[in-house]
């Protein structure tokens, strides 16, 4: 099984006129070059409608529906696209998704159903649902129709500005890092793809390490969205990961909620911690010089406003058996 270029540009046309085709700005967030992809200003406020979409057009007619196990934004990318195809659809989710999260696929008219306390675990209750219920899965990134979709804002990115030298790729179950660097290394093989993610808990970072998919302990993190195991069995983004990416940065939970703060203040925008990893990669200081123009994409928006209040606010968050200090922005 592979993926090809072509497979994106067809991509792109099926989920044409639903998906927005999302705007690229500059970041006072860095010193430097450093522009934002706004997958944001998705309808679902995320980038995983793109991909959800795309797999979604493909579901058999006369199909009694779709489920998929999700962090929080997949789950809202299927809902929303099973809902414009007149489908049934089941999230599967664990009890560490936030629960603004959770209401947000509630409200897009899917079922919920909670299980455990890992994205394995979740994935179990999607697999019981395709055994006996003859639902079809939506994966949440190791499928050849999620990760052509998401590749589409490559094409984007590349088309838009041609002179980008580097993408910083927020990097979870690696669709979007995989999608990503195939369309962008394609139209320039010279461009560097480089993963971002949180330092605990990174179960892609950890599995190219190791020279094969591993499992991970996960543990609650600013960036929740960027949670979870790429699968044991995984048949494609592993692979594509290990071979499109030129590195992969981590960063810490400190750096998260700094990110977090500067994109506020200084961009006035609200996302949620995985979509700034790269922007906590820049401010870091880990990242080498490159001598043009950076991008990276804002993946989503739907944050727990709660905690997103307590950061802007400078006070501290726990996650978990974690606590992080809180401090004002700039002090």
């Amino acid at each position: 099984m592979s993926i090809q270029l072509a497979d994106i540009l067809a991509a792109r046309r099926t989920i044409a006129g639903v998906a927005a085709r999302t705007p690229m700005v500059p970041s006072l967030a860095v010193d430097g070059d450093l522009l934002l992809k706004l997958e944001t200003t998705q309808p679902i406020g995320a980038f995983k409608l793109r991909g959800a979409l795309n797999a979604v057009s493909a579901v058999p007619a006369g199909a009694p529906g779709v489920t998929c196990c999700s962090t929080g934004n997949h789950g809202r990318g299927v809902a929303f696209a099973a809902r414009a195809a007149g489908l049934r659809a089941v999230v599967c989710m664990s009890e560490l998704v936030p629960r603004a999260k959770v209401e947000g696929i509630r409200a897009l008219g899917a079922e919920v159903h909670i299980a455990g306390r890992s994205q394995d675990d979740a994935q179990g209750e999607s697999l019981r649902l395709v055994r006996e219920e003859g639902l079809v899965e939506i994966p949440p990134f190791d499928d050849p129709l999620v990760i052509a979709g998401q590749g589409t804002i490559g094409l984007e990115m590349l088309e838009d500005r041609p002179d980008l030298e580097a993408i910083l790729v927020p990097l979870s179950g690696g669709g979007l890092a995989a999608g990503v660097a195939l369309a962008a290394k394609a139209i320039k093989p010279s461009i560097r793809l480089i993963g971002v993610t949180m330092d605990r808990g990174a179960a892609m970072h950890a599995s190219i390490r190791a020279g094969r998919p591993v499992e991970v302990v996960e543990v609650a993190s600013l960036a929740d969205s960027l949670g979870g195991g790429i699968g044991l069995e995984n048949r494609l983004t592993f692979a594509m990961c290990r071979d499109l990416l030129d590195d992969c940065i981590l960063v810490t939970e400190d750096e998260i909620y700094d990110a977090m703060q500067a994109l506020y203040y200084e961009d006035r925008m609200v996302a949620e911690g995985g979509s700034v990893v790269g922007i906590a990669a820049m401010r870091s200081g880990r990242l080498p010089a490159f001598g043009g123009p950076v991008a990276t994409i804002l993946t989503g928006r739907n944050v727990d406003m709660t905690t997103f209040t307590e950061i802007v606010a400078g006070r501290g968050v726990r996650l978990g058996e974690v606590e992080l200090k809180g401090r004002s922005y700039g002090a």
